[in-house]
């Protein structure tokens, strides 16, 4: 084996990228970069049935969302069906495997003998030493290997420790079945050493079929990579993670308005860490990754958190690059596709501006649309129910005074100038800083929160921000 790390993810295009996928797929490529090797990407699509192309390019797509990047060509495992058939043929001429010729009405009376004496179901290996002469004229058998009957099988696991399994559990299972098709079970096997996989990350549910495919490695001669098995993810009731809980596509959590480094930075955190760190950039969690630092025990995902990390993770960004993301993500946002639409140069200069208000008070970029709608409204206005509220009463009247204060601005129209005229203002008539303050939010934005109102002022400039409280004065 190479001194290489090679990792693989290797998902089924049955549907989107879910969110336990792309976690193990992080691991994978954390894994890889951390020790300078490599992650390859295999397309599991054996499954004729349920795989499709949308639910492969929907993967392709989530993985680029991340920033998962893989090298080389992504690998269609059926296309290398004949290697994997070739591969079960030569087990049979070695002697590994065998043809079996058990009819389905003799399988099913075996699985029904080991129910009546409260037994698992397996195969009894009536064609284990049969002379293939015996074979019944025309039939095509299936190709099964040679289990071993007695001792066990040891998975030495990186993240589970030494795992055990009685050989007597394991039968002789089918590696290539009688229509010619190779099992999940084997192909698996040859793929991996045909790709050089050094170390094999995925998921515990996958413990099971490591002893399987131990047995596979050890009738080819082959090396057994390196194993580590992840805990699943629960949900934040400790129940397996369903669709209730977050199971969605990672193209949902992109909707959501959640950074792609967030989410990756979650979902590290969700069965490993790194002594307190709890936010941690993509340099960070390269750096500190270890496969043998995972937990064994199952993570629970909780949205109230990654909502928080994401919020920390945008107010840390720096205001071009988290604009350029933004812009990006428009198209799948709610609210985001008619902001793109009237996003000229002079409106990117005005969101840039607005950004650090924006930002100290969104955790997500759905948020972070709804914040900004204030620069795209057309006047008048649509006001809503709290900022009509802070329009009432002796409001207007104090409007109109703002605003003749406001119009009196001789020099540059900033945020310091504004702040001035209005405390100024305020001062003069007897008014709280606070009653001169929320109307004019009201009237610059139609809404009763906002980033500061003198940075507001400052962003939508004098003509509009005079424009707009003139409006709620007439």
């Amino acid at each position: 084996m190479s001194d290489k790390v090679v990792t693989r993810f290797a998902p089924s295009p049955t549907g989107f990228l879910h969110i336990g996928g792309a976690r193990t797929a992080l691991f994978n490529w954390l894994y890889a970069k951390h020790s300078g090797g490599k992650m390859l990407l295999r397309i599991e699509d054996t499954d004729r049935e349920r795989s499709t192309d949308a639910a492969t390019a929907a993967i392709l797509d989530g993985l680029s969302w991340l920033g998962l990047t893989w090298d080389g060509e992504p690998v269609s495992q059926f296309e290398r069906a004949p290697r994997h058939r070739a591969v079960a043929e030569e087990l049979v001429r070695l002697g590994k495997a065998y043809y079996c010729y058990a009819t389905p009405a003799e399988l099913e009376a075996m699985r029904e003998s080991a129910r009546a004496k409260g037994l698992p179901p397996r195969y009894d290996g009536r064609w284990r030493d049969r002379d293939l002469s015996e074979a019944p004229v025309g039939a095509r058998g299936a190709i099964r290997i040679k289990a071993p009957a007695d001792g066990e099988t040891v998975v030495h696991d990186r993240v589970q420790g030494e795992v055990r399994f009685p050989n007597k559990d394991l039968d002789d299972f089918i590696i290539l079945r009688s229509d010619g098709n190779p099992t999940y079970m084997h192909a698996v096997v040859v793929d991996d050493h045909d790709m050089g996989i050094t170390h094999i990350i995925r998921g515990d549910d996958h413990l099971t079929n490591a002893a399987r495919q131990m047995v596979i490695y050890r009738a080819l001669g082959w090396e057994v990579p390196s194993m580590a098995h992840i805990p699943l993810i629960h949900g934040a009731d400790g129940a397996k993670l369903s669709k209730r809980h977050g199971a969605l596509g990672v193209e949902a959590y992109r909707a959501m308005g959640y950074l792609p480094e967030a989410l990756l930075n979650y979902l590290a955190r969700l069965g490993w860490s790194h002594g307190d760190d709890e936010v941690m950039s993509i340099t960070d969690m390269v750096a500190w990754f270890d496969i043998g630092d995972v937990n064994k025990g199952a993570a629970r995902f909780d949205f109230a958190k990654l909502e928080a990390l994401n919020g920390v993770h945008m107010r840390r960004m720096n205001d071009a690059e988290l604009l350029g993301i933004f812009i990006n993500t428009l198209p799948y946002l709610e609210g985001g596709p008619a902001i793109a639409a009237r996003l000229d140069d002079t409106r990117k200069a005005q969101l840039l501006a607005a950004l650090p208000g924006l930002k100290e008070r969104a955790k997500t970029l759905v948020e972070l649309v709804d914040g900004a709608a204030f620069l795209f409204a057309e006047r008048p206005l649509p006001i809503d129910e709290k900022a009509a509220a802070l329009l009432g009463g002796e409001a207007r009247e104090i409007l109109r005074g703002a605003h003749a204060a406001l119009k009196a601005i001789s020099g540059d129209w900033t945020a310091a100038a504004a702040e001035a005229a209005i405390r100024e203002y305020a001062l003069a008539g007897g008014h709280k800083l606070g009653a001169v303050a929320q109307p004019l939010r009201a009237a610059l934005t139609g809404k009763s929160t906002s980033p500061g109102v003198f940075d507001v002022l400052a962003v939508l400039g004098r003509e509009e921000s005079l424009a707009r409280v003139a409006d709620q004065i007439d």
